[in-house]
């Protein structure tokens, strides 16, 4: 079985004139990211993003922090 992985992720709300809702980054991954409308939301969305971010990262024979 696989150790789980933990990374802390912020969440900030959109401008308006961004669309408004809220966006999630993960500072650990560089250019892991997403959005979503709540922030629940956001974090339900960046799960998804760091789960292809770890994957590609494998695939390609990069090391995961």
């Amino acid at each position: 079985m696989m150790d789980a992985l933990i990374y802390p992720v912020m969440i900030a709300p959109l401008m308006a004139e961004d669309g408004g809702g809220f966006a999630a980054t993960v500072p650990a991954l560089p250019g892991c990211r997403s959005d979503g409308e709540t922030p629940e939301e956001a974090l339900r969305n960046v799960r998804e993003a760091i789960d292809a971010w770890i994957a590609m990262a494998r695939e390609l024979g990069h090391v995961v922090p």
